[in-house]
């Protein structure tokens, strides 16, 4: 069989599979294994042997501590530290507690990697809260559900520890790239609120005292050094990804426990089996996504894609459009990490073809399929922020919409201007940063 052939049955198998709702995990194994029964050189037993290299990877043990780092931070009450400290900087603004929303997103993604587990954490307390204060509720759900995409966009990412595994590229690099893309994307919601609030006469808070601003910045110090530690101890070469996300989830519980004394030895026990149970799911997803990616490497299928694209000619830019196209499509099916390890390994060698910066190409890819995270029919953070506001998402998506414009005009800036991207990245990192 040729490659041509391979793919029209891998894809097309996995399609059929996902239009009859089977999960993605189960349908990207199930896609495998007409292939191994019909090529004589391969055998079924190969789907469990490269699911089993692909778990024999010291960077994926990160995933599972960097979620129980955020659940650990939900669970100690981190969140109504963030939102008192971010009430005070920005809650005299029209508009004030969607500020506040915005600008505990933003810390909270700095602390998580997770934008699931800021949904949840955030959505849970800031949209019953919006509510009672007259925020329209299909807006306070939108705002929660976009601001939430910023969790894998500001550093640390799970998404981009995923890509830098996966890909080989500098995760103390990807993590630095995000933070311009992040602060625009925060910027740019803040925008969108002010507008509403104008329109609407949304209420705002009265303007803090000297003594207010001081008390919360000292009650929210401790949480919004995580990052700080995490990015900082990665960059400086401290430690490993994978030694930084155990360091957040020991630092989380230090606070739980024995700082805030929210977390006990029941609170421990139900986050644990849940970060464990939510882990499971993705890291069984990346073990069937990198037997997919195998036989796709195999028959040197993303070969093939490199060869029919180069045809039309084009750069950086046009790959650059072309790549968040198809994350931005595939994201709206399926969930981020096995995008990544399939669609990611088919467009690098295009990337690298046209001379794309690695790093570049990265962000790109992790930005947009991150934005799935809020497009039906997946959706996974629209739909957590629906579920807490009570409504069905037909009854977001015009609000949806509105916030999605800002987020593609800094898509397309980071398309764009890649030098601004790279200038953090290449500043405190220039040996390892070209």
């Amino acid at each position: 069989m040729g490659p041509s052939e391979v793919a029209i049955i891998l894809f097309g198998v996995f399609a059929l599979m996902v239009v009859l709702r089977v999960p993605v995990a189960f349908a990207l194994g199930l896609a495998c294994i007409p292939v191994f029964f019909i090529d004589d050189r391969l055998t079924p037993f190969l789907l469990l042997n490269e699911m089993l290299k692909s778990y024999n990877s010291f960077l994926l043990l990160s995933i599972p501590f960097f979620m129980l780092a955020a659940n650990l931070m939900n669970a100690a009450g981190i969140t109504d530290k963030l939102i008192n400290l971010s009430r005070a900087l920005v809650g005299w603004l029209p508009g004030g507690l969607g500020h506040v929303s915005v600008l505990v997103s933003m810390l909270f993604a700095g602390i998580s990697g997770s934008s699931t587990a800021e949904a949840a954490g955030v959505g849970g307390v800031l949209i019953p809260a919006m509510k009672k204060q007259g925020y329209d509720t299909p807006f306070a759900v939108s705002l929660i559900a976009c601001a939430a995409v910023m969790g894998v966009i500001i550093p640390p990412s799970i998404l981009m520890v995923v890509w830098g595994g996966v890909i080989s590229v500098s995760i103390g690099g990807l993590f630095l790239a995000g933070v311009l893309p992040g602060l625009l994307m925060g910027l740019s919601f803040m925008l969108v609120v002010y507008i509403y609030a104008k329109r609407r006469n949304y209420p705002v808070y009265p303007k803090p005292t000297g003594k207010e601003l001081r008390s919360a910045a000292v009650s929210a110090i401790l949480p919004i050094l995580t990052p700080g530690i995490i990015v900082g101890g990665i960059v400086g070469g401290f430690f490993t990804p994978t030694e930084a996300s155990v360091v957040a989830v020991l630092y989380a519980m230090f606070l739980g426990v024995f700082i805030y004394r929210r977390l006990g030895l029941t609170q421990l026990r139900e986050t644990m089996y849940d970060s464990g149970r939510f882990a499971a799911i993705s890291l069984f997803c990346i073990g069937t996504a990198s037997a997919f990616g195998w036989l796709l490497a195999y028959f040197r299928i993303p070969q093939l894609f490199v060869d029919m694209v180069s045809g039309w000619g084009g750069g950086v830019t046009s790959v650059g459009f072309l790549t968040a196209l198809c994350f931005l499509v595939i994201g709206c099916f399926i969930d981020a990490i096995p995008a990544i390890i399939i669609v990611g390994t088919i467009l690098a060698p295009l990337a690298a073809d046209v001379g794309m910066h690695p790093i570049h190409f990265a962000i790109i890819g992790v930005i947009s399929i991150a934005y799935g995270l809020v497009t039906p029919p997946y959706g996974l953070c629209l739909m957590i922020a629906c579920t807490v506001g009570g409504i069905k998402i037909k009854e977001a998506v015009r609000d949806t919409l509105i916030l999605f414009i800002p987020m593609v005009a800094v898509l397309v800036f980071v398309i764009l201007v890649p030098e601004a991207l790279l200038w953090l990245p290449r500043t405190l990192m220039p040996t390892l940063i070209k």
